[in-house]
């Protein structure tokens, strides 16, 4: 019974921004959980070209698909959808991962930093979603949903951030979700975001590697400790496969009891 609920047998997913990070974290997790197809995208073309390859040898029965392209702008995401048209009568479960910063002191925050984030951040997964609703309701029933997943963050509940445009970005990105589930609820699509605190990646070199302030931060986090891979995995894969067929419209924080302090 476990197995079954916890199964993404046979699934057909995209994961925005999967060839590196937490978008190939979960990729991985949907694989080991049985997912037939997995498509990723990254403006990177090597990067994405190789992170599929390397998907797909991780998988007995599965493929990964690189789909680069940068589709934090509209033309983008047409291309995108239509190239899915093209190779699938459908789609299970669309992770919107894909995103992007900008560190900037206050009085210095540039026009370009606040566009560029909100366009890729908040703008992209709107109109993806969108542009894919007909894939997404296809093959969706009640008893067998479909699933949207929103990568938001606690910089989106909290409000001691210096990332001007980021927080609000995932501040949006957090009640586009609620608004959506309600949205899409009669057509069977389930949509939930995960709120990460911090973790390993790119996005936070930065902070990980002032060494004082790592471990002031590691200090002041309840579980004193950032996440890992296994952390988001598994979250993801309650969220997108049986196991979650009851929750729609939550924002889910992965923060080690960050947003509780």
């Amino acid at each position: 019974m476990i197995d079954q609920l916890f199964s993404m047998q046979d699934k057909i997913c995209v994961i925005t921004g999967g060839s590196r990070g937490l978008g190939y974290a979960i990729a991985q997790a949907f694989f080991a959980a049985g997912a037939k197809r997995i498509y990723i995208t990254a403006r990177k073309a090597q990067a994405c070209e190789q992170a599929a390859a390397q998907l797909s040898e991780m998988s007995d029965t599965g493929e990964c698909i690189a789909l680069p392209g940068d589709i934090s702008n509209m033309e983008e995401i047409t291309r995108l959808v239509s190239v899915l048209e093209n190779k699938e009568t459908h789609i299970d479960v669309l992770v919107n991962n894909a995103g992007v910063g900008w560190l900037a002191p206050l009085g210095e925050f540039p026009e370009k930093g606040w566009d560029k984030v909100m366009d890729l951040n908040v703008k992209t997964p709107f109109f993806l979603t969108q542009a894919m609703l007909p894939l997404l309701s296809k093959n969706a029933t009640a008893a067998s949903t479909a699933s949207v997943i929103n990568i938001g963050s606690i910089a989106g509940i909290m409000g001691r951030t210096d990332t001007f445009s980021y927080a609000p970005s995932k501040a949006a990105i957090h009640q586009m979700t609620r608004n959506l589930s309600v949205a899409l609820a009669e057509q069977n699509i389930r949509v939930n975001a995960i709120a990460p605190g911090r973790f390993h990646t790119r996005m936070t070199e930065y902070a990980s590697n002032d060494k004082a302030a790592y471990e002031a931060e590691i200090k002041a986090i309840p579980l004193h400790r950032w996440g890992t891979d296994p952390d988001i995995m598994g979250v993801a894969l309650m969220l997108a496969s049986p196991a979650g067929a009851f929750i729609t419209g939550q924002i889910i924080a992965v923060d080690g009891g960050t947003t509780l302090c």
